[in-house]
């Protein structure tokens, strides 16, 4: 896909990818500057329930407008296959900033208050991540946390509105979640979330606890 140019995005280079997509970057050729183009890996194309999964990690972030959440400009299309254009973030992980080794505690304060401030934001919207993780933190040069990937939020029944089919509550949250998977990432999961229980913002703070200790 390199050098293809998708509505009016041109695409530079390939960031990295992973189950539940895959990210290049890309210059906005209308306004003259780089951004991040999201899609459904290939091989999940034409899945409905991982479109509607990718639909909704665009009505999640996008519904929040925080300085530590990566912001979401809009969902397009090319030749029938959805992409998200997101905020192009210049740093590392989390994760790649620890190395394995802990952080000095003024970071890990000024880290931990930024993220605090971001979930507070979210959960006011009745929107909960599920997955935070340092591989979700993303940390700018100058610092500046941002939560990336609501790929596996959980919306309130306002939130899931958006379904395609119209419908909302559970029905929804049910019919996006294979039988017998538990989503998120074993071992920053609440108790909670291990068992498939109804989850509210309080698992985020256990999962954000887990990423601090680490730290």
């Amino acid at each position: 896909m390199i050098g293809e140019v998708l509505a009016h995005y041109r695409i530079v280079r390939k960031l990295g990818g992973g189950g539940m997509g895959v990210v290049y970057e890309a210059e906005d050729l209308k306004l003259g500057r780089r951004v991040a183009l999201k899609f459904i890996p290939d091989n999940l194309a034409h899945d409905p329930k991982t479109l509607q999964r990718f639909l909704r990690e665009a009505r999640a972030a996008s519904a929040l407008n925080h300085p530590n959440i990566c912001t979401i400009y809009e969902v397009e299309e090319h030749d029938s296959r959805p992409f998200i254009v997101m905020e192009m973030l210049e740093g590392e992980s989390l994760k790649q900033r620890m190395h394995g080794q802990p952080l000095p505690l003024d970071e890990v304060l000024e880290v931990g208050i930024q993220v605090a401030d971001a979930l507070g934001a979210a959960h006011d919207k009745g929107i909960v991540h599920r997955d935070i993780k340092p591989a979700n933190i993303y940390l700018s040069p100058r610092g500046q946390a941002k939560i990336l990937d609501f790929g596996l939020a959980k919306l309130s029944p306002t939130q899931q509105a958006f379904s395609p089919d119209g419908s909302s509550g559970s029905s929804v949250e049910d019919s996006l979640t294979a039988e017998g998977v538990v989503p998120g990432t074993a071992v920053y999961m609440s108790p909670e979330q291990v068992r498939g229980e109804e989850l509210d913002a309080r698992s985020d703070l256990f999962s954000f606890g887990v990423v601090l200790y680490e730290l």
